[in-house]
């Protein structure tokens, strides 16, 4: 599947509509902070556990903690949601690094994401509006989207190497 992906003129194409779209973020968040090798190696990996963290922890108080943990639930989705924003901007800063298959792959990924951002968005909206079984179907939903995007996601910080920073001196600017 990985192959498959990073082979496929479809996922070019995406990404050449992504860098057009986002091609001024991309740009300066690839000179800011978000994008440095202060700790070694790419901060997305790391926020990233912060925001499926969050995700993660209100599906399981949906399914386990019952009608008196709604409010944490609630809470939780909001929560990944503003964690994604710096996560967000963090990988779409590495991307602008890559080409080739991992150029591919990550559009891939980052189209993954944002429809998991979407879902839970869709969830928070559901929950304060009061339909909570619609909310925490779609938060599992997003689970779903975003735990395939994090395969993807995962692979390219792991297998090919674009976590990794090379160099001693700060990339921001």
């Amino acid at each position: 599947m990985l192959r498959t992906v990073g082979e496929s003129s479809t996922a070019e194409r995406l990404a050449e509509a992504q860098r057009f779209v986002y091609g001024p973020i991309l740009d300066r968040v690839r000179h800011s902070p978000f994008h440095t090798n202060a700790l070694g190696h790419s901060v997305h990996p790391p926020l990233t556990d912060i925001t499926l963290g969050s995700w993660m922890g209100a599906s399981l108080l949906d399914l386990a903690g019952g009608t008196p943990s709604r409010r944490g639930a609630t809470l939780l989705v909001s929560a990944g949601l503003l964690a994604a924003i710096p996560t967000a901007l963090a990988g779409a800063a590495d991307w602008t690094e890559t080409e080739g298959a991992d150029y591919r792959i990550g559009a891939v990924h980052a189209l993954g994401t944002d429809a998991a951002v979407f879902l839970f968005l869709g969830s928070l909206v559901a929950r304060l509006r009061g339909r909570h079984t619609l909310g925490v179907g779609l938060a599992a939903a997003g689970n779903a989207v975003a735990a395939s995007a994090g395969f993807l996601g995962g692979h390219l910080a792991l297998t090919r190497g674009t976590a990794g920073r090379d160099g001693p001196t700060e990339r921001g600017g």
